[in-house]
Parts: structure tokens; sequence; C-alpha cells
């Protein structure tokens, strides 16, 4: 893609202090997007966006829990009082709880819904809003998983999140379309990134199952997700885009 492709667009990506998200907002900012980077972790958000600015990006840390409401609005609102635009939503801020289903407890289903599923839904519906005020259209990006595709032993609340995203992706079409707002989803793959790398056997099983021979970069999740929030993805919407080497083709278990 072109150089400065992000010139002047204005974008939020949560949960993007490390890993997928950090590297997304990296790209966004080399191309020229302003960007408000959100971690739950505030040392996280600050480290973030201090190693954008330091490669010449423009980004604002917004450290703070992105499933809470009045806190994505005032995320929404500090967007639009700092760049004056917000044209670039991406719902990255997710957990992952493993448990066996027979004896998974309400208290983690609920705190995975609520960061999964309820942080991205009202993220993208406060953002949506200020994008129609605007007039102007814009781009919202949930993150699902391969788990949202396949089943995976012990994550049955985190693969149904993951599901309900693509679909609210596709439903969100019927509800802004009109708006020139597209909506769409990834679903990453095994990736390395800071915590799979804390798995020593990680790199090596995942590239032992993964017809490409190897796992994602986060280099390659981030390609993909720039695609998708471009002027170069204009007719496409309600879609959900796989990368994972193949793995769903075979799906063998890392277990």
């Amino acid at each position: 893609m072109a150089e400065q492709l992000f010139h002047q667009k204005v974008a939020i990506i949560t949960g993007a202090g490390q890993g997928i998200g950090l590297e997304i907002a990296r790209q966004l900012a080399r191309q020229g997007a302003s960007v408000l980077l959100n971690d739950v972790e505030k040392k996280l958000a600050e480290e973030g966006a201090k190693l954008i600015q330091q490669e010449k990006g423009i980004c604002t840390p917004f450290p703070g829990d992105a499933s809470d409401l009045d806190f994505i609005q005032a995320m929404v609102d500090k967007a639009v009082s700092q760049f004056g635009k917000l044209n670039i939503v991406i719902a990255n801020a997710g957990i992952t709880l493993f448990g066996n289903f027979l004896e998974y407890t309400a208290e983690d289903f609920n705190q995975v819904m609520k960061v999964n599923l309820s942080g991205s839904f009202f993220l993208s519906q406060i953002a949506a809003r200020q994008m129609i005020h605007q007039g102007m259209g814009g781009r919202i990006l949930f993150m699902s998983s391969v788990t949202g595709h396949q089943a995976h032993k012990n994550l049955a609340a985190y693969g149904m999140s993951k599901a309900a995203l693509e679909m609210l992706a596709k439903t969100l079409v019927v509800e802004l379309s009109q708006y020139r707002i597209t909506v769409n989803a990834i679903a990453p793959g095994a990736t390395m990134t800071e915590r799979t790398s804390n798995d020593p056997d990680y790199d090596k099983t995942w590239s032992r199952i993964t017809p490409m021979g190897k796992p994602a970069s986060t280099e390659d999740i981030a390609n993909a997700a720039l695609f998708l929030v471009s002027q170069h993805s204009g007719h496409i919407t309600g879609q959900s885009l796989v990368i994972d080497g193949g793995w769903t083709s075979v799906s063998p278990s890392p277990y």
C-alpha cells in the first residue's frame, strides 16, 4: 500500500499496549493516522504511545477499561476533541479465560462477554454515532479469532464471543451501510506475541500444525487489518477474514 495511506485519518484502537494491537497502531501511525491508543494497563498504553512517538508517529495514550460505557464515550470524545474527528475504530481489546465447560464459572463467563462482546458492541455504537454526525463515513473493525470458526479445547466461552463478533459485523451492514460505514472482522490464528512467546513450545507446536509452517507474526495480522480500514476496502463490509496460515482448513489440535 502507498505511503501515508491514512493521512489526516483519526483512529481509535483498544487493547493496543502490546502484541497485535500495538503493531496495528504502529502501522497506522507510520502511514499518517493520528492514533488514540487504549490499554487497560496504564503503563502499557503509555509505553506503546511513546514507542510510536519515537517513530515520528502521532499517538496519544488513553488507558482504561474499554468495556466500560462511560469510558468508551470518553475515549471517543477525546479522539474528537484532540484530533477533530473520528474515521477508524478497531475493537481489539479482549480477554481469554480458559476453562473446562463443565466447571466454567459465571464470573469468568460474564467477564469474557463484557470485554469481548459488550465492549466491542458499544464502542462501535458510540463511534458510529460520531461518524454519522460527521457525515464522512468510516471504518469499524472487530477482532475475532479462529476459535470462532473451529472448536478449541477449554475455550467454549471465548470462541462463542468471537463467533458473535463476526455475526455483529454482518448484522451492522443493515444498520450502517447507508452512512458509508463499513464493518468487518479479522480472525487471527496462532500468532507470535509477547504473551505467546512466554510458552517455550508455542512456536514449535504451531509451526508443526500450521500448513504454512509457522504461526503468524503481528505484522501479518496488522497488514490485513490495515487493508480493511483503508480506502482500498470501501466495497467490503460484513466480512470476516481468517489469517491463520491455513490452520482452519485442516484444524489439527495443538493438544
